[in-house]
């Protein structure tokens, strides 16, 4: 979200959403800056940030509906996302609003955890239609969509150069890719670096045209596309142009190439919020992900608010929902750490302010998202540990694996 590995597990991802909860029967009342309420139950907002980022513009802008609202709020920063909200809802004391994501949702929405969003809700045909689908289930919405993020090529510049490189050497293909990351490729760094995960390693397949799931809904996760795509990346482990973050002793993609511990990576647009606040002295672009033999790929995040259905202030947390998802604040958040909104009324403002992230809302037009079914983190979770000794591993034999996991849970 992906995000640092804790976040690709559960949390969000990218940038906003807008939203004006209606007036009738709420108890709130509309402003310039959005809702406000009369003093309530305490409420705790639990977030998985990508960084300090991130973790300092969620708790100002709480911080800043709490002296509007007369609400107080408190944020927490989960260190294991999954983890933490899970066993909130187990105890019975989950925090009142939450970062959630669309593959964890299912599961979520199917065992009563999550309190549906309601039509009450002003500007909710705002929301960027496939985003709120996506946080969709037995045709109730159960987040208010936050974010979105999509993946593309990170590329220090003074590394690029280094190596004698120009702007003609962008890759635009597998082959060009592998020739460059070869290139990159020195004692001291790795030419490429991603985390250890499908939220990343998950683009290859999209690139060799294959994908989990097909339109219809069928289980495709060993198809001859996928193996394929994840054959090219073992030949990039099996060269040494490609290490993975865990290898180079970083936590996640972000961290090894702000420390120049590779000259490229495969990551979101959350990057930019860490590198800003974290390694404001790397020079870097980021162009979109070349493409495979099927074509163009990458995979989108979508975040999202959910409210706890246990929590003993739905509204407040609904209020505090509409406040950080007004667009002023998306668009903040976006300057913040580099999410993008997920109103189209933000759009327009987003690409006009933030040109040097064309590539991540390019990406958009064909990204792929993780299939939103109950138990799919489960899957994605055993592949994970797969994927960590792909270099030595079968790739046929590990998608075999997620073809027979996930037609366990297919409907």
């Amino acid at each position: 979200m992906h995000l640092p590995r804790r976040r690709a597990r559960t949390a969000a991802v990218a940038a906003a959403a807008a939203l004006t909860l209606s007036a009738c029967g709420s108890g709130f009342e509309d402003s310039a800056e959005g809702p406000t309420q009369t003093p309530g139950a305490d409420l705790t907002v639990l977030i998985g940030a990508s960084g300090d980022a991130e973790k300092k513009f969620v708790e100002d802008a709480v911080a800043a509906w709490s002296a509007e609202s007369g609400t107080k709020a408190r944020v927490l920063v989960a260190s294991d996302m999954a983890q933490q909200l899970s066993q909130g809802f187990t105890s019975g004391q989950p925090a009142d609003l939450f970062y959630l994501t669309n593959d964890t949702m299912p599961a979520y929405a199917a065992n009563g955890s999550l309190e549906p969003i309601p039509d009450s809700f002003a500007r909710l045909a705002d929301f960027q239609e496939p985003i709120k689908q996506s946080f969709t289930y037995d045709g109730l919405l159960y987040a208010v969509p936050k974010d979105f993020s999509t993946l593309a090529l990170l590329i220090n510049e003074k590394s690029w150069s280094a190596a004698g490189l120009t702007d003609a050497d962008v890759p635009t293909t597998w082959e060009q890719l592998e020739t460059v990351a070869r290139k990159l490729t020195t004692d001291k760094q790795a030419g490429l670096t991603m985390g250890p995960e499908f939220a990343r390693a998950g683009v290859f397949l999209a690139q060799a045209g294959g994908w989990l799931t097909a339109p219809d809904g069928a289980v495709t996760a060993n198809s001859a596309e996928n193996v394929r795509g994840l054959e090219f990346a073992k030949s990039l482990l099996a060269d040494g142009s490609l290490r993975f973050s865990s290898d180079l002793g970083a936590g996640w993609g972000g961290e090894a190439f702000g420390k120049e511990l590779a000259a490229m990576t495969i990551e979101g647009n959350w990057i930019v919020g860490a590198m800003k606040n974290d390694y404001p002295d790397v020079r870097y672009r980021a162009v979109e992900l070349p493409a495979g033999p099927g074509g163009k790929g990458t995979m989108q995040f979508n975040g999202g608010w959910g409210i706890a259905a246990q929590s003993k202030n739905k509204d407040g947390a609904r209020a505090l929902a509409e406040y950080l998802t007004h667009p002023d604040r998306q668009l903040a958040a976006a300057d913040a750490f580099g999410v993008m909104p997920s109103v189209t009324t933000a759009a327009e403002q987003w690409k006009s302010r933030f040109p040097e992230q064309a590539a991540f809302l390019a990406g958009g037009e064909y990204a792929r998202s993780i299939p939103p079914m109950v138990g799919v983190t489960d899957v994605i979770s055993d592949l994970n540990a797969q994927l960590e000794t792909l270099k030595g591993g079968d790739p046929k034999k590990i998608l075999d694996s997620v073809q027979t996991n996930l037609q366990a849970i297919a409907k």
